[in-house]
């Protein structure tokens, strides 16, 4: 018997166990700041420094984070499933948990990239500041897709969603485009299940009876799933 291809689609809930805040807090702020102001192109351009600043404090917040419950399951789920996750996040505790298969939507904090060249791309754990430059001269930048920007690997998280037998949601509210509508990316014959405590019914018109809403926290819902996968994958 075939194992169940799942793609799992994750977002800044999934990481809230761990210390890490959401960015859709009350008044758009993020750790005290202005999103648009620093994740945003036009934030860059006004105030660079401001922006290395955010996302250097953002770094060292995520090197001392640890991967909760809901990663750990995760993890579990590649012994009884074929897992791709798609992360919203730009923490690394997906690969801290032990997941394998992981296409990092936004980017991701500890990597940063030339603003001449896309491709030329470092990993990274200390601080980046004003002057620090890739060899041909252009500012060191995280390596983040901010607003306004393209998302470059959501074709390729689309084609994962489209072949999935079941679409896993944990953890998002399902508001940012283009990631929000990878769901909808999902074949007709798959079952979707959504955890969240506040999921929302707006996916109810598009799936009907083949979603399944489990209203709880990131790591209280995996465990539901992990149990019903396990259940239905004995012989």
């Amino acid at each position: 018997m075939s194992k169940l291809n799942i793609a799992v689609i994750t977002g800044a809930g999934i990481s809230v166990e761990s210390g890490l805040s959401t960015f859709r807090g009350a008044g758009g702020l993020w750790e005290g700041y202005d999103i648009h102001v620093v994740a945003s192109a036009e934030g860059w351009r006004k105030d660079p420094a401001l922006v290395l600043d955010f996302y250097n404090k953002r770094r060292k917040q995520a090197q001392d984070a640890q991967p909760n419950k809901a990663h750990l399951l995760l993890a579990e789920l590649e012994k009884l499933a074929e897992v791709t996750i798609i992360t919203q996040n730009v923490d690394d505790l997906h690969e801290k948990a032990g997941s394998s298969r992981i296409i990092h939507l936004h980017g991701q904090l500890n990597k940063v990239r030339s603003v001449k060249n896309s491709r030329y791309v470092l990993h990274c754990e200390e601080d980046i500041e004003l002057g620090q430059c890739c060899p041909k001269g252009g500012q060191l930048r995280p390596d983040i897709v901010w607003f306004g920007e393209a998302v470059p690997r959501i074709e390729p998280a689309a084609r994962v969603v489209s072949r999935a037998d079941l679409v896993l949601i944990v953890g998002t509210s399902l508001q940012v485009y283009p990631a929000a509508g990878l769901v909808l990316e999902a074949s007709p014959r798959a079952d979707i299940w959504y955890i969240d405590p506040d999921p929302g019914e707006d996916l109810i018109p598009y799936f009907g009876d083949r979603l399944q809403l489990v209203r709880k926290t990131a790591s209280k819902g995996m465990l539901e799933f992990l149990n019903w996968i396990s259940e239905r994958s004995e012989p």
